[in-house]
């Protein structure tokens, strides 16, 4: 659904993007992750088609987006910052998408109106709080009857029981309308909950993609004790950290599962177990492994 190959893009000489390449396939959730600065913003927006790349391809059902008005009308985005015109209210700015999307649905947007109940649709917008006015960009955008929804931080400033409420109001539209969504955010575990594929952004770049399934089951957590000295462990490849609690010994290990516990098999723990790890864990280590210092990482 969206193909994104090899993409570059500058800002007064800064390397905003250095050959970002994704894929996100149509009916998935899949969420972009990254520390500040990595780029997810800035390639959010050239899919979207706000901005052009330099250099690359950026391709929605095998078209470029670019300019490319009837592929804009089947995508909905809603950034981290939401814009509204200064003194409309929601009733205007329905109107206003209506003009834009050709596939606007009215008669869902009024039935949506009952999952948003403090929101009063003749009030102006400005005179409400940043989380209400997220709430009325996921109203619009949802009436939009989207093939494609973009995200960029979604639920900052909703409370918790709007997150929820949002969060299956989205589900319900992947699975009746296979709509394909593309989130980023900082909330790891709520991506987790939603998400079936994830790509991690450093410093301009996709370096990892995969189905959050495939990722869990390559990168995973083994804790371990052994009588008295503990072997040399040097022969396991891919070991990514290791920490201790007294006696037990944890280590972060990406590969083949079956063989690395084998391998530990062999040396004749005490005990052993096998622990799978959430995306919050995957993400600092990928990094740990590109040069990031867990603690510089905010999540």
């Amino acid at each position: 659904m969206i193909q994104v190959k090899n993409v570059v893009k500058s800002f007064d000489g800064f390397l905003a993007l250095q050959g970002t390449t994704l894929h996100v396939k149509k009916g998935s959730i899949y969420g972009l992750v990254g520390p500040n600065g990595a780029g997810k913003s800035t390639i959010i927006r050239h899919i979207t088609g706000i901005y052009k790349q330099d250099a690359g391809e950026i391709c929605v059902d095998g078209e470029p987006i670019w300019e490319n008005v009837k592929k804009k009308e089947k995508i909905a985005y809603i950034p981290d910052d939401v814009f509204y015109f200064q003194g409309a209210n929601m009733k205007e700015m329905q109107k206003f998408y209506s003009m834009i999307y050709p596939q606007f649905d009215k008669e869902l947007f009024d039935k949506l109106g009952e999952y948003f109940p403090k929101i009063d649709p003749k009030k102006r917008i400005k005179s409400y709080s940043k989380g209400m006015q997220k709430q009325m960009a996921f109203w619009l955008a949802i009436a939009c009857r989207p093939e494609i929804l973009v995200l960029d931080e979604p639920v900052d400033g909703l409370d918790p029981v709007m997150r929820k409420q949002v969060w299956s109001i989205l589900m319900k539209e992947v699975a009746d309308r296979q709509i394909t969504v593309l989130v980023s955010s900082h909330n790891l575990r709520e991506l987790e909950d939603v998400c079936d594929h994830v790509g991690i952004m450093s410093e301009g770049s996709v370096i990892l993609e995969r189905s959050l399934a495939e990722l869990q089951e390559n990168t995973f957590k083994i804790q371990m004790a052994f009588e008295g000295e503990e072997p040399d462990l040097s022969d396991i490849q891919d070991i990514l950290h290791t920490s201790y609690i007294g006696r037990v010994k944890t280590i972060i290990v990406k590969g083949n599962s079956a063989r690395i516990v084998a391998q530990i098999e062999a040396k004749k723990p005490l005990f052993y177990d096998v622990l799978p790890l959430t995306l919050e864990e995957i993400f600092i280590y990928e990094l740990g492994g590109a040069n990031y210092e867990v603690k510089d990482i905010l999540l």
